[in-house]
């Protein structure tokens, strides 16, 4: 909402938004800046609007800033409005017959007396409470004086009073004031700061932040989050008594400008709109994004000179990307996207009337102090159409698609009507900046160090496997951590309908990689290609290993059939939902109708899933289990003994322990790789040995890096750096003695270790 220039100052406007009448009252040019807190003559011109638009929900003071105050703060002024237009207009107490009956005499010093507690009551109600109370005091001391013959008359005049006095006592305002009163004195406010507090909004954007720290909750952490250069925000973290949810509050460097940087903000905002890129350009956002950026720092440049505004270079810079990321960018939420601790950020609808809630990667759920408007949750679902080239409408209420701004990756799912009836609503997923690693998961005891060695052989084995789990379970995560175990030389498909596996890292560590964007299973109608035909074109592209983001629908008879003939001799690897290896084959036959005897093409299920602490406040993120498909079932897998754990979840210890299964060599898909390897076929103890030592390897990797305080050493660049290492130093054991033996590898691999380390090249 925005005022024109030369509107008459403290004018006001009642709009429509989001199923609510929101009250604007302008402020530019007033020589002071709005709170009801603060000043009587802004709470008596509000109260003064509300009697006119007594419908409205929320009330904005409009200047450089915006100042927001909520429905429960409206709601008490609301009340005191409609007291006053009830006393003037049903109760008529300034009438004659009100103030006097026979005693004519007291009428002046009566109408003046309600007169003044009227006006105070718009000003300052609990002035006026308490001079309602004082005028009640003295008229019931004056009746022990008055004549016998006006006795009814002033006793009907207390009796008006108390009324009006019972009226006012049982006001949110007055109930909500109780508590305070005790060391009140007449004409100040200080009462005023605990009832109200206005959301400062910048006039260039329309999402409301609660600025204030809540009074009632409990600091337990706090930091900054960086993004580019020039860009930091506040973060804190608080904990209210009687809440499960902790609080997420932040200050983004837009809400802590100074007047002239706002202003400047709001008119280049308002030339930058005319401007807006076609649908084209949203194809390559960041070339876009540099553009305005030119654009906007030429345009700030101008408006300050033209005003006399000082700005030196980091100042125009920084004010610059705030243009930028609430023009074509995407406003607070990529401030959220900045800080790498959180997981995931739902806006729910109605966006204008919920916060935004998020997944701290420390902290769990959590509620924020961001209000989003209607506004920017429009222009966010326009920008994402443009960017995806999918439709969202009444006919198509669904669009996954995906967000890349510099190094920040994240999956967007947006709903709308008549899917959600309250409109749109956003799931936000951020990926991390790098890819995860297996030395990343045992850090952080989603798997321990055995389970990170069998998971590398059996990549090395070429295996086909299904990483199963239920949403937020790290399902794309890991699979995206087993690409890496994937030796470079060996050629990549990944098909995604939505772009999340980390390719670009992979491109970037010069894997072989090539990325296919596959329709949606939600979009019946579209100018991509369906999922089943980018299965059977990768086939068409040579041996390499294929990689499907997740199995959701007919792609799955497609990827079965490649699997079954034997088309793909590489790791083949998808993520499907499912929490057991019989929940994933009762997905695959029965919803997604492969054949039974198809399933057996599954080599391996991995199951992802979160475990929760006996208070159920907390969650972790765990591999549970690790099951091989036999093949000698016929029709249910579950009752013919079709799956065989290797690895199984020990909920005392927090760790994946190896099956008898496993220890004792009865691995039917183990044996399977080992029968291909010269020295490994029929010597179980060798190829125990070998995954012994790529265990020992990943944990030496997570020992040393918390040692030396380097984290580098458990990122991607690293772990393909030592899974070369490891394979070259395994060959050269292999042609000196005929077996990579642990004793022979893992010494070589240690010192190389050490001599990176002590070069400081990581």
């Amino acid at each position: 909402m925005q005022f024109e220039k030369g509107e008459r100052l403290y004018s006001s406007r009642v709009q429509r938004e989001s199923g609510e009448d929101v009250l604007y009252i302008n402020y530019l040019g007033a020589p002071y800046v709005p709170s009801l807190e603060n000043s009587e003559e802004v709470m008596e011109r509000t109260i003064e609007a509300l009697i006119e638009n007594p419908n409205v929900s929320r009330v904005v003071f409009v200047q450089q800033k915006n100042y927001n105050y909520d429905f429960e703060e409206v709601s008490m002024l609301l009340e005191i409005s409609h007291l006053y237009v009830h006393l003037m207009k049903q109760e008529k107490i300034l009438s004659h017959n009100k103030l006097v009956t026979n005693c004519e005499q007291f009428f002046n010093e009566r109408y003046n007396d309600i007169f003044s507690f009227l006006l105070l009551l718009k000003r300052d109600p609990v002035a006026a409470y308490f001079e309602l109370k004082k005028l009640i005091l003295e008229a019931k001391i004056f009746l022990e004086k008055v004549d016998v013959h006006c006795r009814t008359d002033q006793a009907n005049y207390i009796s008006l009073l108390e009324k009006v006095l019972r009226l006012l006592q049982n006001t949110k305002l007055i109930q909500k004031a109780s508590k305070y009163l005790e060391n009140y004195r007449k004409g100040e406010r200080l009462i005023y700061e605990r009832l109200f507090n206005a959301d400062v909004i910048p006039n260039f954007t329309f999402t409301r932040l609660v600025s204030d720290l809540p009074k009632d909750a409990e600091i337990i952490d706090q930091y900054k989050i960086h993004g580019e250069d020039y860009d930091e925000s506040i973060v804190t973290i608080l904990k209210k008594k009687d809440e499960s949810k902790v609080i997420y509050h932040i200050v983004p460097p837009e809400n802590s400008l100074e007047e002239d940087a706002n202003y400047l903000l709001n008119t280049a905002k308002s030339v930058l709109i005319e401007h807006q890129p076609k649908a084209e350009e949203y194809t390559d956002t960041e070339r876009t994004r540099q553009v305005f950026f030119n654009i906007s720092k030429d345009l700030l440049r101008d408006l300050a000179n033209n005003k006399g505004i000082k700005l030196n270079y980091d100042e125009l810079n920084k004010l610059a990307m705030i243009l930028v990321r609430h023009t074509v960018g995407f406003g607070i939420v990529e401030v959220l996207l900045q800080d790498k601790k959180i997981q995931d950020i739902s806006l729910n609808a109605p966006i204008p009337m919920t916060p935004i809630f998020l997944r701290h990667e420390k902290y769990g759920e959590c509620f924020t102090n961001i209000l989003p408007s209607q506004e920017d949750a429009n222009s966010w679902a326009a920008k994402f159409r443009m960017i995806s080239g999918r439709p969202l409408d009444e006919a198509n209420p669904i669009l996954d698609t995906q967000l890349e701004i510099g190094n920040v990756r994240a999956r967007i799912a947006i709903i709308q009507t008549p899917l959600s009836p309250g409109g749109l609503a956003y799931a936000i997923r951020r990926h991390r900046e790098q890819p995860w690693t297996l030395p990343l998961f045992i850090k952080n005891r989603m798997v321990n160090d055995f389970t990170a060695g069998l998971l590398s052989f059996l990549i090395d084995g070429s295996r086909t496997l299904l990483v199963a789990g239920t949403r937020s379970s790290g399902k794309t995560s890991l699979l995206g951590s087993l690409l890496l175990e994937i030796i470079p030389k060996h050629r990549i498909i990944v098909l995604e309908d939505t772009l999340e596996l980390p390719v670009e890292s992979l491109r970037k560590l010069n894997y072989d990689v090539l990325r296919m964007k596959v329709r949606s299973a939600l979009l019946k109608t579209t100018t991509e290609v369906s999922a089943s035909e980018g299965i059977r074109t990768s086939l068409r592209l040579g041996d390499s290993s294929l990689i499907v983001g997740e199995i959701r629908s007919e792609e799955a008879t497609a990827l079965y059939e490649a699997m079954r003939v034997g088309a793909l001799a590489n790791v083949v690897a998808g993520t499907i939902h499912g929490a057991s290896p019989y929940a994933v084959f009762d997905r695959v036959v029965n919803d997604l109708k492969v054949p039974t005897t198809s399933f057996k093409a599954t080599d391996l299920i991995i199951v992802c899933n979160p475990i929760k602490s006996p208070d159920g406040l907390h969650s972790w993120k765990r591999v549970l289990q690790v099951a091989e498909v036999r093949k000698h079932w016929n029709k249910d897998p579950l009752e013919e003994r079709g799956f065989v754990d290797l690895l199984k979840y020990n909920v005392d210890k927090d760790e994946l322990e190896p099956t008898d299964d496993l220890i004792n060599g009865d691995s039917e898909i183990i044996k399977d790789i080992a029968a291909n390897v010269k020295g490994w076929a029929g010597n179980w103890d060798a190829v125990y040995d070998n995954i012994l030592l790529r265990a020992r390897i990943k944990k030496e990797i997570v020992d040393v890096a918390e040692k030396t305080k380097n984290e580098k050493l458990l990122e991607a660049e690293f772990n393909v750096l030592s899974n070369h290492m490891f394979h070259k130093i395994s060959d050269d054991i292999r042609r000196e003695i005929g077996l990579p033996l642990r004793e022979r590898v893992f010494p070589e691999w240690q010192k190389w270790l050490n001599e990176e380390i002590k070069k400081k090249r990581i």
